[in-house]
């Protein structure tokens, strides 16, 4: 395949992403905490707005790393796969995802203390902040290997 036409699907998957992403924070998770919140007859009614304001905040991070992810896309597409600047972006993912994953865990635990949230919840947490890491380390790899490549590159088309 090109790398036109996979940076173009690239793109396309980015979208379907931002849609879902759209759908989760949107439409999903204000619908599933106001049934919660009527749960046992407003029992935690208190709780809904806090929470839907937390998981939105904690969403901003990943749509940052989506529009980054879409410039990589477009260095791809322009023949610019290996370059300093898909490293730099892969760092910046990298550290996003990291510090999104940080906030979210701390967030679930000041909940818990506060009463707005049940142990359970925290623990249940553990999965997404695992992910949030997973992904946090693959970029950083995949940052140090880009860079090598793009010295590797420039090295490369300074000797013919």
């Amino acid at each position: 395949m090109k790398q036109k036409a996979f940076a173009r699907w690239l793109k396309w998957i980015l979208l379907g992403m931002a849609l879902c992403g759209i759908m989760v924070y949107g439409v999903a998770f204000p619908a599933l905490g106001r049934q919660i919140a009527d749960f046992e007859e407003g029992a935690y009614d208190h709780c809904f707005w806090p929470w839907l304001i937390f998981i939105w905040c904690s969403g901003i991070p990943c749509y940052v790393i989506l529009a980054l992810c879409w410039k990589i896309a477009g260095n791809i597409g322009n023949q610019k796969a290996f370059s300093s600047d898909n490293a730099r972006l892969f760092r910046n993912i990298s550290r996003l995802a990291a510090g999104d994953s940080v906030f979210f865990f701390l967030g679930n635990i000041v909940y818990c203390f506060v009463g707005y949230s049940h142990p359970g919840i925290v623990i249940c947490s553990v999965f997404p902040v695992f992910a949030g890491v997973a992904i946090s380390v693959g970029t950083a790899g995949l940052s140090q290997l880009v860079q090598e490549a793009a010295e590797l590159q420039q090295q490369s088309d300074l000797t013919i």
